[in-house]
């Protein structure tokens, strides 16, 4: 299982979590609150905490699944971050 790290800077970080949480739980399971999420891909897990400026992302996935988690978790943030332009960097 491979492990990345991402986050964003963002006033709007709770915000974002939740709409990404609560978009992806009419498809898949999810838990959240405010400060925190897990959705729970076929393919792979994202972990999402929140703190007043920051969302970070703890994504888990085999080796070939990484990229479609990381692509379709960060596609759909920047989707969802109507109130910023936002950059997710990766480790």
């Amino acid at each position: 299982m491979n492990h990345r790290y991402g986050t964003a800077s963002t006033e709007h970080a709770s915000l974002y979590l939740k709409k990404l949480c609560r978009h992806f739980s009419h498809k898949v399971e999810t838990e959240f609150d405010d400060h925190q999420g897990t959705i729970r891909f076929p393919f792979g897990t994202c972990e999402l905490t929140a703190d007043a400026t920051i969302p970070q992302l703890h994504c888990q996935a085999d080796t070939d699944q990484m990229a479609p988690l990381r692509d379709v978790i960060e596609r759909h943030l920047v989707r969802f971050a109507t109130r910023d332009t936002l950059t997710v960097n990766w480790r």
